[in-house]
């Protein structure tokens, strides 16, 4: 690599963008759509047209280009971006100019040096002596006589042009790009005593494609579209599709937000500069007073026995229907939740992720371990009834050292295994079947006291 006393010097390009209008469409799973209409000034013929300061991570066979009469002949992505490393790379085998300042003096020498290899460092040719390019502090410059053909100031796109007429005219630029995206990002000011959460929504940009998308009109979409590679992540085994816990009903509610397809549609209001690794966050809900409420869940393995009480989930429950007064779709993201301490102010209690959420979906999430609201499991016998059948008899024993009483929602999962059927034959209070893996007891637990749940299982493989 070039030391860094070394400074190259070449002249510098244009310094403005080449972009023409823009917009710019994001979604979820790492992929935007680039559309760049630019003025474009066609011989009869064939031609060849640049196309400077696209995406560095364009794709470039989801390219088109509409000019009007033209047709694409060939096309060619250069990436190889102008840089110190880049140039001295590209000079091997050519001739450049060293020049050196005496530190006592100020007085500069020049020197022409042949480059013979860069290879963690820089090895030239100096008349009849061989010499090493050092970073030993002293001021250096290395000048070269032109900037290779192959390198770019900017990710550029070259295309070859068949065009039936000469002129001027407008070109469509479209294709997809990697390393543009977005998430949704909530903070949530749970009110326990009022029972009720402001929140707030913010759209989070994220820009790591190499190149800045200058005053683009921005869409974004909620919901993930397909591709090749997430398709072949869900075909693999175990699929690696996410799993959504904190959704526990899905919405039945049309929201009122622009849809595409099955997507929804979030517009930024005005144009906006995306900047090149730049984080940009812009508001898309804030609602007051929603209604919401806090619980405790604890979710037990099957057969798991413990040996020392273990902390209930604290949970965070609320809607997002127009009666719960959250009325909206909610896109993908993380959702931080505050409440404020005795003397008002709001502190982070936890924060969880939900996926996209139809509007007046259920959800409960989880923000942490509670403190003084504990379980202990434990299996208390397990018996062979013979032949494949088993019977396991559970005990939970829930604490709540708190000065009020509280409900917790006791699940016990597993209860679907492969070609295994497990029933409750026998329990202290009546379960809930949430569905074919869980039953859920829901437990009060009262002031500084204690809770028992006894129930027998049979097993049968």
């Amino acid at each position: 690599m070039l030391p860094g006393a070394a400074l190259a010097q070449v002249a510098a390009p244009g310094a403005g963008s080449a972009q023409g209008d823009l917009s710019v469409t994001i979604y979820t799973n790492d992929v935007a759509l680039v559309q760049d209409i630019r003025q474009l000034t066609l011989p009869a013929g064939t031609s060849r047209q640049s196309f400077p300061d696209v995406s560095a991570q364009i794709r470039p066979e989801t390219v088109s280009l509409d000019a009007g009469g033209s047709a694409i002949v060939e096309q060619n992505f250069d990436y190889d971006l102008l840089s110190p490393t880049s140039l001295m790379q590209n000079a091997v085998g050519e001739t450049i100019t060293l020049v050196r300042t005496n530190p006592a003096t100020g007085a500069e020498t020049r020197e022409r040096a042949k480059i013979l290899a860069v290879n963690g460092g820089v090895v030239m040719q100096i008349g009849d002596r061989i010499e090493v390019l050092r970073d030993d502090g002293l001021p250096v410059r290395a000048v070269f006589d032109k900037i290779p053909p192959n390198l770019r100031a900017s990710p550029t796109l070259s295309v070859t042009l068949a065009s039936e007429r000469a002129g001027a005219r407008p070109a469509t630029l479209s294709y997809l790009t990697r390393g543009l995206g977005w998430q949704a990002d909530y903070v949530a000011l749970f009110d326990e005593k009022s029972g009720v959460i402001d929140v707030q929504g913010w759209v989070t940009l994220r820009n790591t494609t190499g190149t800045t998308f200058n005053a683009a009109r921005t869409l974004l979409v909620a919901g993930e579209v397909a591709s090749v590679d997430q398709e072949n992540q869900y075909n693999s085994y175990p699929p690696r599709r996410r799993v959504s816990r904190p959704l526990r009903q899905g919405g039945t509610e049309t929201s009122g937000r622009e849809q595409l397809g099955d997507f929804y549609i979030y517009p930024l209001a005005e144009r906006t500069t995306i900047a090149d690794k730049q984080t940009k966050q812009v508001s898309f809900l804030d609602v007051k007073g929603a209604a919401a409420s806090s619980g405790y869940e604890f979710v037990n393995p099957w057969l798991n026995s413990a040996k020392e009480p273990v902390s209930a989930g604290s949970m965070l429950r609320f809607a997002n229907s127009r009666a719960g007064g959250l009325g909206d779709a909610l896109p993908a993201g993380t959702v931080r939740v505050y409440v404020r301490d005795q003397r008002g102010q709001p502190q982070f209690t936890g924060e969880n992720a939900i996926e996209h959420t139809p509007q007046g979906s259920r959800i409960s999430l989880r923000t942490g371990d509670a403190f003084d609201v504990k379980v202990l499991p434990v299996v208390e016998t397990r018996t062979s009834l013979g032949g494949n059948r088993w019977r396991t008899a559970m005990r939970y024993t829930l604490t709540n050292a708190r000065n009020r009483a509280v409900t917790v929602d006791l699940v016990q999962s597993g209860l679907d295994w492969t070609w295994v059927d497990n029933r409750i034959v026998s329990e202290s209070q009546k379960s809930e079947r949430r569905d074919s893996n869980t039953a859920v007891w829901h437990v009060a637990v009262p002031a500084n006291g204690t809770a028992t749940v006894t129930a027998t299982f049979d097993t049968r493989f």
